[in-house]
């Protein structure tokens, strides 16, 4: 997780504490969205992974309101203070990261499995 982090603090230009709560929601995204069993695979690479997904789980009230799917994703990075140029930086790391984890195949299947999720790619 602290690899991750790293690279999408330098990468994206965020703080490291945002950069791991932005992994977690990402990850909880990819969970509830994508392809399960290859984001189960993904998660699984990642050391940590389940913890930052579990600590940005916090369904507080706003998070129930906005429902589900990218708009949803976009609204929460975008509430850690990022503009949509470190939303997209942040995706192309994590894609990056996931394919040096998994394998461009399955990493692939991930983003082909997960609506919306093709534009950041």
């Amino acid at each position: 997780m602290d690899e991750l982090i790293g690279r999408l603090a330098t990468k994206a230009g965020i703080d490291s504490v945002v950069a791991e709560k932005t992994i977690g929601i990402v990850l909880g995204f990819l969970r509830n969205e994508g392809p399960s069993d290859k984001v189960q695979a993904l998660i699984d690479q990642i050391p940590g992974a389940e913890a930052a997904i579990a600590a940005s789980n916090s369904n507080s009230g706003l998070s129930r309101l906005m429902g589900g799917g990218l708009m949803a994703l976009g609204t929460k990075l975008m509430a850690l203070g990022l503009g949509m140029n470190e939303i997209q930086n942040v995706a192309r790391e994590l894609f990056r990261f996931g394919r040096d984890k998994i394998g461009a195949d399955k990493m692939g299947e991930i983003i082909s499995g997960t609506p919306g999720l093709s534009q950041f790619a």
